[in-house]
C-alpha cells in the first residue's frame, strides 16, 4: 500500500495526521528525522508522498529530481511525490494554502499596504500571494529598512500577517507587536494555529478587528498535497468544512460558573461522551500543591490562592481538545480570560444561587450566596461565549456549544 507522511524534526504536536485521515483512506504517519538521516531517508525511504515542514523545506532540494514552478520560485518544498520511476518531484502547496486563507479572511488586499511580520520561508509565500493580489507587502524583521523599531512609518497598514513563531505553543502569550499604532487596520492574520487565538489575535479581537488563524492554510495545503499524490478524490469544496471540523475538535470546552453549579460533574460526563480528557482546576491545584484549595485559603489567604490558581489555568488553557472545569472565582482575575480564551469556548453554567451545593467548597462559609452571585454575574457574562441553565444534560451543553458564535477564528 502507498504510504504518506510528514517529514520534520519535531512533530509531536502536528495536526496533519488528523487532517489527512479526513481527506482519504490512506496511511499517514509522522517521520521525525535528524539532519544526518535526511539523504538516506529520501533516497531509500518507503513512501509514496511526503509533506515537509521545518527545518527541511529547503534542505530537501538537493535530493529532488524536479521542482514545480511554485517550488522553484519560492526556493522551498512542502510536498514530495515519488513517481513510478522512483524520481522525486517537489512542489509547494503553501501558496495555494495561503490563497485559500486570504479568501477566508474576506479582505481584498489590492492596492493596500500589508505588513508581513518575519522574513523566513513562510514570509516568502505570503509575499508572493499578496503581490498576485495587487497588494503592497512590507516585510518587518529585526533588521533591515523596516523593523520593529520604526513601525510608526506604517500606521496606514490595512492588514498585518504574522509569519513568525512568536506566540506559538509553548510560547503562548507572546506577541510580535502591539496593534495600538495602526488605526487603519482592517484585518489581522496569524499563520499560527496552536493556540487558536494568539495574543496578537486576541488584541485584534478586543479592538474589533477581524482575525484569521493558520488553520485554513494548514488544511488547504494538506488538501492540495493529497491531490498531487492522487490520494484523495474530494473536491476543493471540502476544505472549509474540514477546517471547521478540525478546529472544533481541537477547541477546549471550558466550564465557568458559581461553585456548586455542577461544573466538575458536567466536565467529567462531557469528557466521557466526547472521548476527551477532562480536567478540574481545583483538583489540578490540589495535585500540584499537595493541599486542597479550601485548606490553602484558610492557611494562606485567598489572594495567594488566586495567584496559584492562575498558574494552573495557564497550563490547562494551553491544552487543545480538552474539557476543563474551572473554580467559581476564576473569573475574578482578568488575566485568566486570555489563558482560557486562547483555545477555548467558555460555557457559563448558570444556576439559581438558592440551589447551589456548596458543601466542602472553599470560600463559601459565608451567608449571602445571592449577593456573591450578583457580585460575579457580570464577570461570568464577560467571560462566557455561551450560557446554559444548569444543572442540565451534557447533550444540552453540547447543543449550546454547537450554536455558539464564539468559535476559534478560522
Amino acid at each position: 500500500m502507498d504510504t504518506y507522511g510528514l517529514l520534520g524534526k519535531t512533530l509531536s504536536h502536528s495536526s496533519s495526521p488528523a487532517i489527512h485521515r479526513m481527506l482519504g483512506d490512506y496511511p499517514y504517519t509522522l517521520r521525525e528525522k535528524q539532519p544526518e538521516e535526511l539523504e538516506a531517508f529520501l533516497r531509500r525511504g518507503a513512501f509514496r508522498g511526503l509533506n515537509v515542514t521545518i527545518p527541511y523545506k529547503k534542505a530537501v532540494l538537493p535530493y529532488l529530481d524536479e521542482l514545480s514552478p511554485a517550488a522553484r520560485s519560492l526556493g522551498s518544498v512542502n510536498t514530495i511525490l515519488r513517481r513510478p520511476d522512483g524520481s522525486l518531484y517537489g512542489d509547494n502547496t503553501d501558496l495555494a494554502g495561503f490563497r485559500h486563507l486570504l479568501d477566508e479572511s474576506r479582505i481584498d488586499p489590492a492596492g493596500r499596504k500589508v505588513l508581513v511580520l518575519g522574513s523566513g520561508g513562510a514570509s516568502a509565500t505570503v509575499q508572493a500571494v499578496l503581490r498576485e493580489r495587487g497588494a503592497q507587502p512590507v516585510v518587518i524583521s529585526r533588521s533591515g529598512p523596516d523593523h520593529y523599531g520604526n513601525l510608526d512609518r506604517h500606521r496606514d497598514a490595512a492588514l498585518i500577517v504574522n509569519t513568525t513563531p512568536v506566540g506559538m505553543y509553548p510560547g503562548n502569550g507572546a506577541s510580535p507587536l502591539s496593534l495600538a499604532g495602526f488605526p487603519a487596520l482592517q484585518g489581522v492574520i496569524d499563520l499560527i494555529y496552536n493556540p487558536a487565538r494568539t495574543a496578537l489575535l486576541m488584541e485584534a479581537e478586543q479592538l474589533g478587528i477581524p482575525v484569521v488563524n493558520g488553520f485554513p492554510m494548514l488544511t488547504a495545503q494538506a488538501y492540495y498535497s493529497s491531490r498531487l499524490w492522487g490520494a484523495t478524490d474530494l473536491g476543493p469544496d471540502c476544505i472549509v468544512p474540514l477546517t471547521r471540523k478540525i478546529a472544533q475538535a481541537r477547541q477546549d470546552l471550558i466550564l465557568i460558573g458559581m461553585p456548586g453549579s455542577g461544573k466538575s460533574t458536567a466536565a467529567r460526563r462531557l469528557g466521557e461522551i466526547l472521548d476527551r480528557p477532562a480536567y478540574d482546576s481545583d483538583r489540578e491545584f490540589e495535585q500540584a500543591e499537595g493541599i486542597s484549595p479550601e485548606l490553602f485559603i484558610r492557611r494562606f489567604g485567598e489572594p495567594a490562592f488566586r495567584e496559584k490558581e492562575t498558574a494552573v489555568l495557564r497550563r490547562l488553557g494551553a491544552l487543545s481538545g480538552a474539557v476543563i472545569a474551572t473554580g467559581g472565582g476564576a473569573v475574578t482575575r482578568p488575566e485568566n480570560y486570555p489563558l482560557l480564551h486562547q483555545n477555548g469556548l467558555l460555557i457559563w453554567l448558570r444556576r439559581d444561587p438558592a440551589a447551589l451545593d456548596i458543601s466542602a467548597k472553599p470560600l463559601f462559609h459565608r451567608p449571602d450566596l445571592a449577593a456573591l452571585y450578583e457580585e460575579r454575574k457580570a464577570l461570568y457574562e464577560a467571560f462566557a461565549d455561551v450560557s446554559v441553565e444548569g444543572p442540565c444534560p451534557p447533550e444540552q451543553i453540547l447543543a449550546a456549544a454547537d450554536t455558539a458564535i464564539g468559535r476559534p477564528p478560522i
